[in-house]
């Protein structure tokens, strides 16, 4: 699909806008001030895929944290700041990546300006980040509450704020809890704003709910050529944002690398316990490197002709199933060999 072309940005040693591909985000829910375990999480993030990682930065010890943790990771780091600019000043020279605020919450214009300025003289991208929370109230009276049209003439004034001061080294995220008003926020804005988009579904809710609204509003969204970078918003452990994240980029094409797992929805011809089997599949290959699809089937009877379309794939009968390679049958395996079979085959797998 074609992808809306922007202003290409860099943030640490990765490039966000422009042809570069959609990266993929996380923050951590640690406390920024606990070094150790802040570090830990970004590490697990790390592993799991996450290409840019953000820490909130509540206060002075939280901004003076940042020094050494950058010190210990791998991949971009993301300051959040709110209402205090000074924070914002102290993550700066304090070495993050780039940093994200709401010039509407941290005061002054000469507050602003003030951040802009150090920005500026490290060459640290500012993302300007406007949420369905934060809009300010000549806004949502003009609108009649809380709108699409709200949150982009929102950002837009504070992106013109901040190309004022003479920079224009921009990011720029509207998030909505609200998906529909979230497709609609991002379809205005991409006609509007030459600067990269980083997109998102705010409060999307725990690990189940948030998913969902995640992969409706991320899927529409990055499907009509629009955003960036993406992070999934959920109450859980960051870890599963990645995952999901992943899946979403996989789905569209946007993403290669890594196994695909498909499994049948179970049925009354089911002779196997498919659903643990299709689990343990998942887990077995996350840590193998290929870029194959790989079907697990409840039954003998469909099994090989539903997965035809993959790779390979296994077949689940009585107390024994099948291997199956593009469709046809290789051998019959014992029920509990099935899984060992199956990765076997995997770490020697050859096209």
């Amino acid at each position: 699909m074609l992808r809306n072309k922007t202003k290409e940005i860099r943030i640490g040693k990765v490039c966000i806008g422009g042809e570069q591909p959609v990266a993929i985000q996380s923050m951590t829910n640690t406390k920024t001030e606990d070094v150790k375990g802040t570090i830990d999480q970004i590490l697990r993030l790390e592993a799991a895929g996450c290409e840019i990682v953000r820490c909130a930065v509540p206060t002075p010890e939280a901004a003076e944290a940042l020094r050494e943790i950058k010190k210990q990771i791998h991949i971009p780091l993301v300051a959040d700041i709110h209402f205090d600019y000074r924070l914002a000043v102290a993550a700066i020279k304090n070495g993050v990546d780039k940093i994200r605020i709401n010039p509407g919450n941290i005061g002054s214009e000469e507050k602003v300006r003030m951040v802009v300025e150090t920005a500026k003289e490290r060459e640290v991208p500012i993302r300007i980040g406007v949420n369905s929370g934060s809009l300010e109230k000549h806004i949502l009276e003009k609108n009649g509450g809380v709108t699409a049209e709200g949150l982009v003439e929102s950002a837009l004034d504070k992106v013109h704020m901040i190309e004022n001061m003479g920079y224009d080294n921009l990011v720029v995220s509207i998030k909505s809890s609200d998906v529909l008003m979230c497709i609609k926020a991002h379809e205005l804005i991409s006609e509007m704003c030459p600067y990269p988009l980083h997109v998102g579904i705010t409060e999307a809710g725990t690990v189940y709910a948030g998913n969902i609204k995640s992969s409706v509003g991320l899927g529409v969204i990055l499907y009509e050529g629009i955003g960036n970078t993406i992070r999934v918003s959920l109450t859980g452990d960051p870890v599963e944002e990645i995952k999901t994240a992943k899946q979403i980029l996989k789905t569209l094409g946007l993403r290669k690398g890594g196994i695909e797992v498909v499994s049948c929805p179970t049925c009354g011809r089911t002779k196997i316990d498919l659903i643990q089997l299709a689990n343990q599949v998942e887990k077995m290959v996350a840590d193998i490197p290929l870029d194959i699809k790989v079907a697990v089937m409840g039954c003998v009877v469909n099994g090989p002709g539903e997965a035809k379309e993959a790779d390979i794939g296994i077949a689940g009968g009585i107390g024994e199933g099948l291997l199956i390679k593009k469709g046809e049958i290789i051998k019959k395996v014992k029920e509990e060999d099935l899984l060992s079979v199956l990765r076997q085959e995997l770490l020697n797998w050859k096209e």
